[in-house]
């Protein structure tokens, strides 16, 4: 019975204005006590009709000064210290006004009987606060023990952090309806709260705790991250100890992100992969981009994708005069316009930002685009980047990713346009695919075109999380379904880097390059798959192959083990920006890449795949196939 009702009540909540009543209440019971502590307890001696007519002002005062500070808005079962000072801010302020009163009516010659006596005003002030959030405590309490008797099932908690967010953590499951919570011990790093107690409970340091004997002894199933300002490789140590541990690792949101200032336990989030991959934030140098972006007219290619998408997000706050915003996938470009109209952060820009559907291999129509628009600057993104994908379709691979990009940068030469970003991938590096082998040929012939008015410039980098056709939401959606996750091969890596960090960086290639370089950059150490999908099956409060099996599938068609960022023949400089490198590359004449890619357009007619692959071999000699029915040609080379 009491279980129906608080799972059906949990999440309502007693009107403000039945507070407010309650507290002039207990105002007026407790007055009526200070008279009567006043009096000794001898009530005969007190005048019923006077101690009324002076409970009035007495009640009104205290009205006046809760309204004013609202001591009423909090909800009582979370009652808190912030609620506490504002009761105590009330009643001091009304004991401040009723007590000048009363001692002006005493000194004075005007005789009243509706001003209590400053003794009593006195007793008055120190029972208020007392009744008003004893009340709210017990209340508290009693529903924190009747829900927690209520509630079978017990989830043995530790909190990294005793400082206020642990506290607030400890508050939040406490008070938590449906799960009940054990607070086992806070952790901490400084010395100083080490085998202290917090409310009672222990304070420990992570040596003690984050051990397999403590957690099994005192059978712990979470560990909840509540530092707010950590240092990213101590989260990340902390996290992983938690995994090897079998502990499901939560962590509380930002401080600004808090409802209404309170912190509940539906808000702590799951800790994602992404925060054990992350890097320390990446410093740019904003006024230079804002010198290449600001009051221009910027086109991007590939708008709809996850890399152009973040592109264009990042212009926006750049003010550029106009932002053309070019893909030929329909419905992805219509949430991109939806997102730009409608989120808060990008509302205000929306009117600066033009939605085209095209593609890039239709030459007549960018032909228009460009006619119209007249862009001054352009970020190159479309592109096809599924490898297997494209290794069984390289007819579309190259008229997309060498045609597209060929017309335009040939458009771009003609209309004048200043610069020409495109993006690139690690797998044009020794490609083993189509994919790569297309992009590199893009690279080549982008970099053939430098020396005149326009400036081509290259970015090359890794996989970025989160992005479309990346592992981390297939894993997601397997370990959903159960499993099996599968990996290609165990011994598989790859680089990756955030979208909002690889997109800050292009901005930032893209504004210090002068034309002909190929930017490369640093994508930090590279991660195992194998090794991502255990974690992120950990992550998922599971044990790799007992609740989730890890299936090797096989590496696919054009697949390698290890991507690169730079070929064997190249090396880098440095640059002003320590992520960011120069690629020098081998440099290619212009009339023989011209020839090549003429030769390509003329075996592209055909459709001959076999045709095609031996076309980009000749211009791309490094290309050599792996695990592809292309292998063939590299044997009768």
């Amino acid at each position: 019975m009491v279980k129906r009702v608080i799972s059906k009540y949990a999440d309502r909540f007693v009107s403000k204005w039945v507070i407010l009543h309650y507290d002039i209440a207990v105002v007026y019971l407790t007055y009526v006590l200070a008279n009567f502590v006043r009096h000794d307890f001898e009530y005969l001696s007190i005048n019923p009709h006077v101690l009324d007519i002076q409970a009035i002002p007495v009640l009104l005062v205290y009205l006046f000064f809760f309204v004013v500070f609202r001591t009423y808005t909090g909800i009582i079962r979370h009652t808190s210290l912030m609620d506490t000072l504002l009761l105590f801010k009330a009643s001091t302020a009304s004991v401040f006004v009723l007590g000048l009163t009363s001692l002006f009516f005493r000194f004075s010659d005007y005789k009243v009987i509706f001003v209590p006596a400053l003794s009593v005003v006195i007793i008055h002030f120190f029972m208020v606060p007392l009744f008003l959030v004893g009340s709210r405590f017990i209340i508290r309490s009693i529903y924190g023990e009747i829900v927690k008797r209520e509630r079978k099932t017990v989830v043995n908690v530790l909190i990294y952090g005793a400082g206020s967010a642990g506290m607030f953590t400890r508050n939040a499951l406490v008070q938590d309806a449906t799960n009940n919570y054990e607070i086992v011990a806070f952790l901490d790093d400084n010395h100083s709260k080490v085998n202290k107690m917090l409310e009672g409970i222990p304070v420990l340091s992570r040596e003690k705790a984050l051990t397999e004997g403590y957690i099994k002894k005192n059978k712990i199933e979470q560990l909840i991250l509540a530092i707010q300002n950590i240092d990213l490789n101590l989260k990340k140590e902390v996290i992983e100890k938690g995994l090897d541990l079998h502990l499901k690792v939560k962590s509380v949101p930002p401080l600004d992100t808090w409802i209404n200032g309170r912190l509940s336990s539906s808000q702590l989030q799951e800790v994602r992969i992404e925060q054990l991959l992350e890097r320390p934030p990446i410093s740019i140098n904003n006024d230079n981009i804002r010198r290449e972006l600001h009051n221009k007219v910027i086109m991007v290619t590939g708008a709809a994708g996850s890399i152009g998408s973040e592109i264009a997000r990042q212009i926006l706050q750049y003010h550029p005069r106009r932002i053309i915003l070019l893909d030929q996938a329909e419905s992805a470009l219509y949430e991109l316009q939806f997102e730009l109209k409608n989120d808060p952060q990008f509302r205000k820009y929306a009117h600066l930002a033009e939605f085209v559907i095209a593609s890039v291999r239709d030459r007549f129509r960018m032909e228009d685009v460009f006619q119209k628009y007249k862009p001054q600057v352009i970020y190159h993104a479309a592109a096809y980047k599924h490898v297997p994908l494209m290794e069984e379709n390289a007819y579309e691979a190259l008229m997309v990713n060498v045609f597209g990009t060929k017309i335009i940068a040939d458009l771009s030469v003609l209309n004048k346009v200043e610069k020409f970003v495109m993006v690139s991938t690690d797998k044009a590096v020794n490609p083993t695919n189509v994919m790569g082998a297309s992009k590199r040929i893009a690279e080549i012939y982008t970099q053939s075109l430098s020396g005149g008015t326009t400036q081509f410039i290259t970015t090359r980098f890794g996989n970025v999380l989160g992005s479309n056709g990346s592992v981390i939401p297939l894993f997601k959606k397997q370990i959903a379904a159960g499993g099996p996750v599968t990996v290609t091969h165990k011994d598989i890596t790859r680089f990756f880097m955030t979208i909002p960090e690889a997109c800050n960086l292009v901005l930032e290639a893209g504004a210090m390059g002068h034309g002909g370089e190929i930017f490369v950059f640093d994508m930090g150490k590279p991660m195992k798959i194998y090794d991502l999908a255990v974690k992120m099956i950990q992550l998922s409060g599971l044990e790799p192959h007992q609740d989730i099996n890890i299936l090797e599938t096989g590496l696919r068609p054009g697949e390698k083990l290890y991507e690169e960022l730079l070929a064997n023949q190249e090396n880098t400089c440095a640059t002003h920006h320590p992520k960011i490198m120069i690629a020098k590359v081998r440099t290619n004449d212009k009339d023989v890449i011209n020839n090549m890619i003429s030769d390509l357009s003329v075996a592209a007619v055909e459709e001959d795949d076999f045709v095609l692959v031996k076309k980009m071999k000749q211009i791309v000699p490094e290309y050599i196939s792996n695990n592809s029915v292309y292998v063939k040609l590299d044997k009768n080379a």
